[in-house]
């Protein structure tokens, strides 16, 4: 298997306004986006248990095949610069994103 962040050229997170966060996922390869999106990997279901939130809090989940790349837009736990934030401009939160597990079919 290989990770997500082995595949993706760009792999970010940043904030999307005060409440919400966002994770850009671009690829260099339209066999790797491809083959991710084909993967069946990048749900709802699968951010949810990545970022221990619910559904509900999930506002996009988008692939956009021109530009061989998805987003997805959740709401952060708490709003940026607030007492207790510790990332106040969300561009730590990729991690998780990063080390999903992609089933990858190898050519022989």
């Amino acid at each position: 298997m290989t990770q997500l962040g082995q595949l993706a050229k760009v792999l970010r997170s940043k904030n999307s306004g005060p409440f919400e966060l966002t994770l850009d996922v671009l690829f260099d390869s339209e066999e790797n986006y491809r083959m991710v999106k084909a993967s069946g990997r990048i749900t709802k279901e699968t951010v949810c248990e990545l970022y221990g939130i619910t559904e509900e809090q999930i506002h996009h989940l988008v692939f956009f095949d021109q530009a061989l790349g998805f987003k997805i837009t959740i709401s952060r736990d708490i709003s940026s610069g607030t007492v207790g934030d510790r990332d106040v401009y969300g561009a730590q939160q990729h991690a998780p994103l990063m080390m999903l597990a992609i089933d990858t079919v190898e050519e022989g």
